[in-house]
This record gives structure tokens, sequence and C-alpha cells, in this order.
């Protein structure tokens, strides 16, 4: 199933994907797909309805990210060992993890705002997980049965606030529209392998990242399970889950993003991206 939310920003309803690609509108169902509403039960209550007896939304609508809130919004770094190469950083022993800002949480079409002042702005295609159910020092063969679905994200990034500004990595990873989701929650009866999700990005139509959430240092089980020892996870939080190579960084010389560029990406499953980086 997939969950997705649209219309005008603030003002998005939910609705999920038939088979037929149509977006059919279930908000005399839910009010809202969010922190209160994510569940295993929600998934059961929209699996048993008819999506043909439902609205369609209208055409063309804007597709806005596919929750409405989230409390963590939570981010692994160097989780691929070929991009940590390429960012001269070593293989590390365990998960790197730091916070991207909830209110940098955007649609997955929308316009990137590049900050005032910004010279280092760049992409990262990310696989996210959503997850369902509280997590509380659960384990890692329980890890999985915790998640509600999987997306798309687009890990925008400032390198120079992350690594030269002082302080911690939030400080280039947070500035509004820097978290670009979906277009839509697949849940994860739908993926049975997140470890087997082919994905790409493009910058201006030329491929800048090609790889497997295979290759990833540590699992979406292992991620869940390690964030759970220091922190209740809670239903609606995301965790994007790290970048392949091919960053902007990692380019000989360094490549970053500029007002006009525009970025296309997608992961295996779980739908695609586009963005153009506007000044503010």
């Amino acid at each position: 199933m997939k969950l997705v939310r649209f219309g005008p920003a603030g003002h998005e309803k939910p609705g999920i994907v038939d088979a037929g690609g149509i977006i059919r509108d279930v908000s005399s169902i839910v009010a809202d797909f969010g922190p209160e509403t994510i569940s295993p039960a929600l998934k059961d209550k929209l699996a048993g309805i008819d999506p043909a007896s439902l609205p369609a939304a209208p055409e063309g609508a804007r597709i806005g990210a596919p929750v409405s809130r989230i409390g963590h919004f939570i981010a692994i770094g160097l989780n691929y060992a070929d991009h940590a190469a390429e960012t001269g950083a070593p293989i590390p022993k365990e998960p790197i993890v730091f916070s991207k800002a909830p209110s940098c949480l955007s649609g997955p079409n929308d316009d990137v705002l590049m900050p005032k002042g910004s010279v280092k702005l760049d992409w990262e295609v990310e696989l996210a997980i959503v997850i369902g159910e509280r997590c509380d020092y659960v384990s890692k063969e329980d890890a999985l049965s915790k998640v509600f679905g999987y997306a798309l994200c687009n890990d925008v990034s400032e390198r120079e606030y992350q690594a030269e500004r002082g302080g911690q990595w939030i400080k280039g990873k947070s500035a509004p529209t820097f978290g670009p989701l979906g277009p839509w929650i697949v849940t994860a009866d739908e993926i049975p392998d997140p470890q087997a999700l082919s994905m790409f990005l493009d910058v201006n139509g030329q491929r800048a990242q090609t790889g497997s959430t295979a290759t990833m240092i540590f699992t979406c089980a292992e991620i869940v399970s390690y964030l759970s020892e220091f922190m209740v996870l809670e239903p609606g939080d995301v965790i994007t889950t790290g970048t392949p190579p091919g960053v902007g960084l990692g380019m000989k010389p360094p490549r970053f993003l500029k007002a006009g560029d525009t970025m296309h990406l997608g992961i295996e499953g779980l739908g695609e991206q586009r963005q153009t980086v506007i000044t503010r």
C-alpha cells in the first residue's frame, strides 16, 4: 500500500494510491497521516476499503511529504563504505547518528531553497524508514516488525555549515526544504527486503549517484535496534539511512549545487523525486 498526502502546502489531505496509480482521498477515514494515526491498525483499516469507492484527488495536485509532521527526523552518516571513502572518512565502527530539524521536511517535488550565503549545497539519495510502533530497546531480530514503511528521501546538505562552522552536523542538514520525503510511504509488507533496493540521483540530467541498499554498512534492522538503545522511537518518526557514493563533496574537484540546478532521484519500488534549486 502507498500512503500519500496531496494538496497545497499546509493543507494536504491523506490519500492512498490505487492499482491504477490514481490517488484516492481517504480523509473521510483518517484525518491525516502523522504520529497520532500511523500504526498497524491504520494499515489494516485502509487495506479493508475499496479504493474505487473513494474520490480521486484533483488531477495535477501537488504531492506533499507523506507524513504531516514528525517528532524525530534522524539520519545516519557514512553508512556506505564507498561513500565514506570518497569523503576521506574511515568506515565507522558504530552508526554515526545526527538529527535533521523536523521543520526541514518538504514535498518530494518542492523547490529546494538555497540558504543565504550557501556555497556548498549538496545532494544525497537515501532510503528512509518510517516507524510504526514504539521502539524501546528493540532487538535486531524484532526491529523490522516495528517499521510501518519506507520512503525515498533526499538528505540535502550544506557542507560548509556541516563541517566548517563548528558544532554538530545538524547545522548543515536542517534548513527549510532540506528534507524532501516521498512521494509516498510504501508499507513494509510490500518491501520484503529493504537491503535489496537500487537507487540513483541525477543532477541536471547527468547521473551522479548509482547504488544499492545492499551495500549499507549497517542494515535497517541494525539501525532501528541501535537507535532504540539511546532514545525511544515513536510512530511517525523518520530515519534516513545514508547515501551511496557520488555526492558533490566527493567529486574531484568538488561540485556543488547552484540556483537553477535540478535533481532527479529514485529508489526501486519507492518512487521518484524532482527538485529545482532556487534562492531565498
